[in-house]
């Protein structure tokens, strides 16, 4: 078995694949090409289906992609699923473009899975990709769950799993495996414009860092990332008990895009334990968070922490990102979404 099969296993262990429908992610690239690959060697009665989405961006380049991984399903004999996107607006800028991008493929994959009752979406994420991901939180800023980097498992929806069993492996590890199966793959002509944040940080910044402070900088942040992971699930654990103790259910007729906070219990809780509640029951309601930032979180959280006013005072309102309204009456915050 090839080190990079092995690793494989131990990721994910076999015994959970075989009644359970698998769709992998491919676009046709050496990461994906070599998860799908590997998948056939280490778990050949699992039933796997290939999710491949057209962004139809690169034109015949874009053809040429989905063309491959159609015929290497067929050699494979796996059936596919195929998505096309509409272009994004050159407007919103290459990292906008990317953004927008990345969503409509999730989405994709996520109702291809749902299509074709599978329970697990599978992607080819390397190491490589987690240091970049690592990278680039920390110089737009982030917290303690942006240094934890992309987990390797996460709901997609209440019937699909993400999972990137590859996370793990580096990328020379990757090619190597390929050259071991004389498997052809695909090369994004994209990755090498530096337009977009991530292909700088690939190829000009990373390889700086190494040649000028620290040639296993990209070691140091996947440690970094794992020792971030492990604080993450201790703060998750807390703040999942106090979601349980404060985190009521919408009061009758406040529809159920609504939540009501009870403050009193979190008067002796640290900010940041205070802010991670308000993450969770944000994203327990599904409302948007790109655009809440430390300074939205913080701002929330200073409701809450606010002493109870009297009946008699007017309610303290506040707006956020997405149309949520914060709601400050007596000792309970209220949040609620249109």
């Amino acid at each position: 078995m090839h080190s990079l099969e092995a690793q494989l296993l131990s990721a994910w262990p076999l015994e959970r694949w075989q009644d359970l429908g698998l769709l992998v992610a491919v676009s046709g690239g050496p990461d994906s090409v070599a998860l799908l690959r590997a998948l056939r060697a280490v778990a050949p009665a699992a039933r796997l289906i290939v999710g491949h989405f057209d962004h139809r961006l690169r034109g015949p380049e874009s053809d040429a992609d989905r063309q491959f991984v159609v015929d290497l399903a067929r050699r494979m004999g796996l059936p596919v699923e195929l998505g096309a996107g509409e272009p994004a607006a050159v407007a919103a800028g290459k990292d906008g473009i990317e953004a927008a991008a990345r969503a409509e493929r999730y989405a994709f994959l996520q109702g291809a899975a749902e299509r074709a009752g599978a329970r697990y979406v599978v992607t080819g994420h390397t190491a490589d990709d987690q240091v970049e991901t690592v990278l680039h939180r920390i110089i737009r800023g982030t917290g303690i769950a942006g240094l934890a980097g992309m987990p390797r498992v996460r709901p997609l929806s209440a019937a699909t799993t993400l999972i990137r069993p590859l996370l793990a492996c580096r990328r020379v590890e990757v090619l190597a495996y390929l050259e071991f199966l004389g498997q052809s793959f695909r090369l994004d002509s994209t990755n090498c414009e530096f337009g977009f944040t991530r292909n700088r940080l690939r190829h000009q910044l990373l390889p700086e860092l190494e040649r000028n402070y620290n040639p296993g900088v990209a070691e140091a942040l996947l440690r970094l990332s794992r020792l971030a992971g492990d604080a993450q699930e201790i703060v998750d654990r807390s703040v999942a008990a106090l979601a349980d103790r404060v985190a009521a259910p919408p009061p009758a007729g406040a529809g159920s895009r609504a939540i009501a906070i009870q403050c009193g219990p979190l008067a002796d809780q640290p900010r940041h334990l205070v802010r991670e509640l308000l993450v969770h029951v944000w994203r327990k309601q599904g409302w948007p968070e790109q655009s809440m930032g430390l300074a939205e979180w913080d701002r929330l959280a200073g409701l809450c922490a606010e002493l109870e006013t009297p009946a008699s005072a007017p309610p303290a309102v506040q707006m956020f990102p997405g149309g949520v309204r914060a709601e400050r009456s007596g000792a309970i915050l209220h949040l609620g979404a249109p």
